[in-house]
């Protein structure tokens, strides 16, 4: 008995079933040829003025509000003041300071804990709670061989805005020279 009415939304359902299927068997086979999926590079990315900034997720120890700092008189521009984190006293710093005089849109209300590169923490100051996003690793590595500061501006493909990503060795070692120099 075969049916010569044409078939209802069943059809339509089982078709777009049958691609999503496909897709994800074309994206498996990718995977071991080493080619669909890439490496990404997770941040913790926050916004800095106008801008978005983000600094590897795997430097980021803490967020803590801001009120846990104890001011210190007569400091260098850059520095807040101190707080105490897991038993160690941290210097809590100005990240817009340290960028160059870049300002915030809002007072920061948080302390991000992070390892500065060489295994010393510090705290720096920051709008709001920073998010986790991915950064393709093929887009960091070729922003990082164009970058000569600091600050790596990676492009996102996708809605065509840029991240500046924090080279958090170089951030602080930049600040040292500045700071010895001075």
């Amino acid at each position: 008995m075969t049916s010569s009415t044409p078939r209802g939304p069943e059809e339509v359902q089982d078709q777009e079933v049958k691609a999503l299927l496909e897709e994800r068997a074309t994206r498996l086979r990718g995977r071991a040829d080493g080619t669909a999926d890439e490496t990404v590079l997770m941040v913790a990315e926050f916004p800095l003025g106008e801008e978005r900034y983000a600094i590897p997720l795997e430097s980021l120890r803490a967020a803590l509000p801001l009120r846990l700092v104890t001011p210190v008189p007569l400091s260098m521009p850059h520095v807040i003041g101190v707080l105490r984190y897991q038993g160690q006293v941290l210097a809590a710093l100005s990240l817009a300071a340290l960028m160059g005089g870049h300002g915030w849109r809002q007072d920061p209300a948080v302390l991000l804990v992070l390892d500065r590169g060489d295994g010393e923490l510090c705290a720096l100051d920051c709008e709001a709670i920073p998010r986790p996003l991915s950064l393709p690793t093929a887009a960091v590595e070729a922003a990082r061989t164009q970058a000569e500061g600091a600050v790596v501006e990676v492009p996102l493909k996708n809605n065509r805005q840029i991240i500046h990503l924090i080279d958090l060795p170089r951030l602080f070692a930049r600040g040292a020279g500045a700071r010895n120099a001075g």
